[in-house]
């Protein structure tokens, strides 16, 4: 009997627990979905694209959500939407640098290197929203990754007092998509806990590096041929 009141109790934890869960997620979602984007021709233009970091491979295999990524970041060079990348990303060991291989593969596409800045602690989302402000005093800005993440990194610039937009990259399909999808539920349930209840900032700080930009409206960045 008092077995199976202990589980009788476990499973109405569990519930509440999953509820909990299920709301925050659609909360972050209803928070944001005004400043998503996902044409790149209707997006309003922003000085400073800030690009979130992810690993070009996964297994030796071209990972196809920085490819997307880094797609749509050249497009919105390309459009004039924006005219400087902000590259943040992890920086874990000298064989992976995120920013590095972002920068590298816009340095081959063309992009003049004055108009790239690199952001080398971006360890987390949280990391790279925040820092964008207190590091390189850009808080009117426009965010490229998929929509998932775009949902949470606008989720995080709400709550730190940032003007942020979001192009969303597409993204790819099937098993591999939905376990992303699953791992982001619990990531937003995490970033409410970090916001709103342990109030963490990011790992690491350090002097400002502010980026210098003229007013995009006035003068927007150089064509690419």
């Amino acid at each position: 009997m008092k077995l199976l009141s202990s589980l009788r109790i476990f499973a109405v934890l569990c519930i509440v627990l999953l509820a909990m869960t299920l709301v925050i997620d659609r909360w972050v979602s209803a928070q944001t979905s005004e400043r998503i984007f996902s044409d790149i021709s209707q997006i309003p233009a922003r000085s400073i694209g800030l690009v979130l970091g992810t690993s070009k491979y996964i297994a030796k295999t071209l990972n196809p959500y920085y490819t997307y990524r880094m797609t749509a970041a050249l497009e919105l060079y390309k459009q004039n939407k924006i005219k400087v990348f902000l590259l943040s990303g992890d920086n874990a060991h000298r064989s992976y640098n995120e920013p590095w291989t972002m920068k590298r593969d816009l340095l081959k596409a063309g992009i003049p290197e004055q108009d790239i800045v690199l952001d080398y602690a971006g360890f987390r989302t949280l990391d790279s929203i925040v820092r964008a402000k207190t590091i390189f005093d850009a808080d009117h800005f426009l965010i490229i990754s998929q929509k998932f993440h775009c949902e949470r990194a606008l989720f995080i610039a709400q709550s730190n007092d940032i003007d942020a937009i979001c192009l969303a990259a597409p993204e790819p399909k099937g098993i591999a998509g939905l376990k992303i999808r699953l791992r982001e539920v619990l990531a937003r349930v995490k970033a409410v806990i970090d916001l709103y209840i342990l109030d963490v900032k990011p790992r690491f700080l350090g002097p400002k590096e502010p980026i210098e930009t003229l007013q995009l409206e006035l003068e927007g960045p150089e064509p690419i041929n």
